[in-house]
């Protein structure tokens, strides 16, 4: 009795697919007619703003409709699925309004890259740059009107490089992301015993050094410029591995063969989006007095200071701080160029100093720093990248 029931419920599968397929057809041609209207007002708005001297890329808006949509989504679409998807759109928009062109620490298939294209969308035009002042200058020079920068690593401390390039070039941070750094060896061999070269950057050899030291023991280690060029370099070449980003085996002929293979758990690097410009001109700084509802403006904001030198310069700014009840995230030191024994103080806090509430705070601390620089306000940067780390038998 049973046997014929399943028998005559699949004689009717094939109806329904049928049915299911004819309803999505007319949702996917309802979906390109909304996108395409949408399209259309990007279009607009670009020509509203063709005089803009700003940069089209605006986080915070992002943030507010992404916000919006997160809280109204009733399922089964999975909040993560529906970020990406409005990513892309956004990449679309922007693109639409203006050419987007993105610099960023090359060649294609570099971590940085890789966070770009997951934060910004595949709708850019991604310059690679030779080293980290190449990206700030494009930037500064508005060859890109955008630059991915990594900031610090959760395991290795800050990038001492881009703090110095935020002294020398006057960019601006438009937002942050924090993406997490898994490696994987990637190469044409199909068994570990097969692998004598291991190629990759000098900082994920040493991530994975005592993994490579169990399972490649003898394999002969070459550090180069960075996973993308090491990737190119294990393609092709028998024998050959790399240690990179999952997702350059998409980009060449090559196999995960282990996958997490970092000694250390929980790797995540901070970056951060420059712009020339800050992310808001100063005379829409009054409109946060009235935010978009459901949105209270930026969540942190960077700042660069120097101090007097003299006892108590540097409590006096914490004092400052602490009495608005701002909470400071982050504190860091660099020597100044060209100034022997003297240095500057990066410094992250968690409000939006460029609310006119905080007025009255921030002219403070120009009064008792010699210099007081706002790098950017921004919203809380998304952690990309948090599926689950496969097996390393992959």
């Amino acid at each position: 009795m049973s046997s014929s029931k399943e028998t005559a419920e699949s004689v009717h599968w094939p109806e329904r697919l049928r049915q299911i397929r004819g309803e999505i057809d007319a949702v996917d041609g309802k979906l390109l007619e909304l996108l395409n209207r949408r399209a259309a007002l990007s279009l607009e708005v670009g020509r509203i703003k063709s005089d803009d001297p700003g940069i089209v890329f605006k986080p915070l808006r992002e943030r507010e409709v992404l916000d919006g949509l997160e809280a109204r989504n009733p399922g089964p679409l999975p909040e993560e699925h529906l970020v990406n998807i409005w990513r892309e759109i956004f990449s679309s928009s922007r693109a639409l309004q203006r050419p987007q062109r993105v610099a960023y620490l090359g060649p294609e298939g570099t971590f940085s890259y890789f966070a770009g294209a997951e934060y910004l969308g595949h709708a850019v035009d991604f310059r690679p740059c030779g080293d980290l002042h190449e990206v700030f200058r494009c930037v500064h020079d508005r060859e890109c009107e955008l630059g991915v920068v990594p900031l610090e690593n959760s395991l290795q401390g800050t990038v001492g490089q881009s703090f110095d390039l935020f002294l020398k070039y006057a960019v601006f941070i438009q937002a942050e992301l924090f993406c997490r750094v898994s490696h994987c060896l990637l190469t044409e061999a199909r068994t570990l015993t097969e692998v004598t070269t291991v190629y990759s950057h000098p900082q994920p050899l040493a991530q994975c050094g005592a993994w490579l030291r169990t399972n490649l023991p003898g394999a002969k280690l070459i550090p180069v410029e960075s996973t993308a060029a090491a990737a190119r370099r294990a393609a092709g070449q028998p024998g050959a591995a790399a240690i990179g980003n999952r997702k350059l085996s998409g980009m060449l002929p090559l196999r995960i063969l282990a996958a997490g293979i970092e000694d250390e758990p929980g790797n995540w690097t901070r970056f951060v989006i420059i712009g020339p410009v800050p992310a808001r001109a100063p005379q829409s700084v009054q409109a946060l007095r009235n935010p978009v509802p459901g949105h209270a403006g930026a969540d942190k904001t960077s700042v660069l200071f120097t101090t007097p030198d003299k006892p108590g310069a540097l409590s006096s700014v914490l004092r400052l701080l602490a009495g608005s009840g701002i909470n400071m995230r982050k504190l860091e030191s660099r020597p100044m160029k060209g100034e022997c024994w003297k240095s500057v103080f990066f410094a992250d806090v968690e409000c939006d100093l460029e609310d006119p509430v905080y007025a009255e705070t921030v002219e403070a601390l120009r009064q008792v720093c010699n210099t007081f620089r706002i790098l950017g306000a921004y919203p809380t940067g998304p952690q990309l990248d948090r599926v689950t780390t496969p097996s390393r038998e992959e």
